[in-house]
C-alpha cells in the first residue's frame, strides 16, 4: 500500500475499486442509430461493475433476470454497482470474481413513436339502409407510447420481439383490426349508419377504436395515443353496387314509384335501340319494352306514396318504395276552381281508357268520345309471321317487321 493511500485511510480493496472506477472508460447507452426503437437491448449480458449507464430523458432502463425486472434506472447517469442499485446484489457473476453482474439490460423509450400504419379487411357487413352485404376495409396510421415499461418487458417480451418496431407494430395492428371487427360492426348495426355515409361518423368511430384498443393494450404497457388518415371504405364492386342502388332509389322517388321509373328506363332503352335501327335491341327486350308501353297506354299506373325522407343520398331507409302501407288513403286532388256563380257539372263515372288516344271514356262507351275509335281493342297480326301485335307496336316483336 502506498503512503498516499495510508495517508487518506484507504484499504487495499478501496484503492482497487477507486482505481477501476476512475480509469474505467466503458459507458452503456443507446447508440444514436437505435434511438428510434421502442426498446433497445444492450448486447452484453455480463455488465462490469462501476460501468457508467447513461439514460436519456425520454428513456427508462431495466435490468431483467429470468424474465423478471430486478432493477430500474430513470433518466440520468448511473454507476452500475450494488451500492447504488441494490437490486443488482443478487446478480453478481461469480465466474468473474464478483467484478460483473449477469443480467439483461433494456432501454425503453417513453416518448411518442409515430409512423405506424395499418390496413386490411374488417368484415362483411349488411348495410342497414339497402340490405346489401358489403365488405368493409380500413386504412390509416397511428402513434404508440410505452406507459408501463415493466409490463411491456414481462408480458410482451415472450410473445413479440420488442426490440423490432415493425413486429410490435404488426402485433398492435392485428389487435386493432380485431377490435374493429366487433366495434365498428356493432356501431353500424346499433346506430343504423348508412355504409355510403360512414365518412360523416369517422371522428366517432376513431374515438371508439382508440378507447377499445387501449383497453386491450393496457395489459402490455402500451397505449395508442392518436390516429391519422383514418378511412373506412368499400371494395370497388360493392361501392359501385351501392351507388347504383342509391341512384335507382332517388329516381324512383322522383318518378313517383319504382314501376314508373322502370317503365321510363325501359322505354328509353328501347328508343335508343330503335334509333340505331333496332340492332342494339334484342327481341326479348323490345317485347318487354313494348309490353310495358302497352300497359302504360292502356291504363296509367297509380302513383305510389313517396317514401319517408332519410337514408343514403337520394334514398329512403327502406330502399325502393313499395306498396302503400295498410290503411293508406290516396289524397284527393284539389277541385277545379269555378267562376263565381257557376254551377259545377256532374261528371260521369269513369270507364275504360281508349286504346288509341288514352282518353278515359264514360262507363259503357262503345266509341271514344275524343277520336271515335272503337273502345274494344282490335287484335292486330304481323303481316310477315302472323304473330299477335300489342296496341301501339311499330315493329313485330318476333321478326322485327315494321307494322303498316
Amino acid at each position: 500500500m502506498s503512503r498516499g493511500a495510508c495517508r487518506y485511510g484507504l484499504t487495499a480493496k478501496g484503492v482497487v475499486e477507486a482505481t477501476v472506477a476512475l480509469f474505467s472508460r466503458e459507458f452503456i447507452a443507446v447508440p444514436d442509430d437505435r434511438k428510434g426503437q421502442l426498446v433497445f437491448k444492450w448486447p452484453d449480458v455480463n455488465i462490469r461493475r462501476f460501468t457508467k449507464a447513461i439514460v436519456n430523458a425520454d428513456e427508462v432502463a431495466l435490468f431483467v433476470n429470468t424474465g423478471q425486472v430486478v432493477q430500474t434506472m430513470g433518466p440520468g447517469r448511473h454507476q452500475i454497482d450494488a451500492n447504488e442499485l441494490p437490486g443488482l446484489g443478487a446478480l453478481i457473476d461469480m465466474a468473474t470474481g464478483g467484478n460483473a453482474y449477469r443480467a439483461e439490460l433494456y432501454f425503453v423509450g417513453s416518448r411518442e413513436y409515430t409512423g405506424f400504419t395499418f390496413g386490411g379487411r374488417i368484415d362483411d357487413v349488411q348495410d342497414p339502409h339497402s340490405g346489401l352485404i358489403v365488405t368493409l376495409r380500413v386504412f390509416g396510421d397511428y402513434a404508440l407510447r410505452v406507459v408501463d415499461p415493466i409490463r411491456l418487458i414481462t408480458n410482451l417480451l415472450s410473445t413479440v420481439d420488442v426490440t423490432d418496431n415493425e413486429r410490435v407494430a404488426n402485433w398492435a395492428s392485428d389487435l386493432m383490426l380485431k377490435v374493429m371487427r366487433s366495434g365498428v360492426t356493432n356501431q353500424i348495426v346499433r346506430n343504423g349508419w348508412p355504409i355510403l355515409g360512414l365518412s360523416a361518423y369517422t371522428p366517432e368511430i376513431e374515438r371508439a377504436v382508440i378507447g377499445q384498443t387501449n383497453e386491450q393494450l393496457a395489459a402490455y404497457g402500451i397505449a395508442m395515443t392518436r390516429m391519422g388518415n383514418f378511412d373506412i371504405n368499400l371494395a370497388p364492386e360493392d361501392a359501385a353496387q351501392l351507388k347504383t342502388l342509391a341512384k335507382d332509389t332517388s329516381y324512383s322517388r322522383l318518378a313517383g314509384g319504382f314501376n314508373q321509373y322502370a317503365a321510363g328506363e325501359m322505354a328509353l332503352g328501347a328508343g335508343q335501340g330503335m334509333a340505331q335501327g333496332g340492332g342494339a335491341v334484342s327481341g326479348a327486350f323490345l317485347a318487354a319494352g313494348l309490353g310495358m308501353g302497352g300497359q302504360a297506354a292502356a291504363q296509367p299506373l297509380p302513383a305510389a306514396p313517396p317514401p319517408a325522407p332519410g337514408g343514403f343520398a337520394g334514398g329512403a331507409p327502406g330502399g325502393y318504395s313499395g306498396p302503400p302501407p295498410a290503411g293508406y288513403q290516396q289524397p284527393e286532388l284539389p277541385s277545379q276552381t269555378l267562376p263565381l256563380g257557376a254551377t259545377p257539372v256532374a261528371q260521369a263515372p269513369p270507364g275504360d281508357a281508349c286504346a288509341s288516344c288514352s282518353v278515359v271514356n264514360p262507363a259503357g262507351a262503345k266509341f271514344c268520345m275524343a277520336c271515335g275509335s272503337p273502345m274494344a281493342p282490335q287484335v292486330l297480326h304481323c303481316s310477315s309471321c302472323s304473330a299477335e301485335l300489342p296496341q301501339g307496336a311499330r315493329f313485330c316483336a318476333s321478326c322485327g317487321t315494321p307494322v303498316g
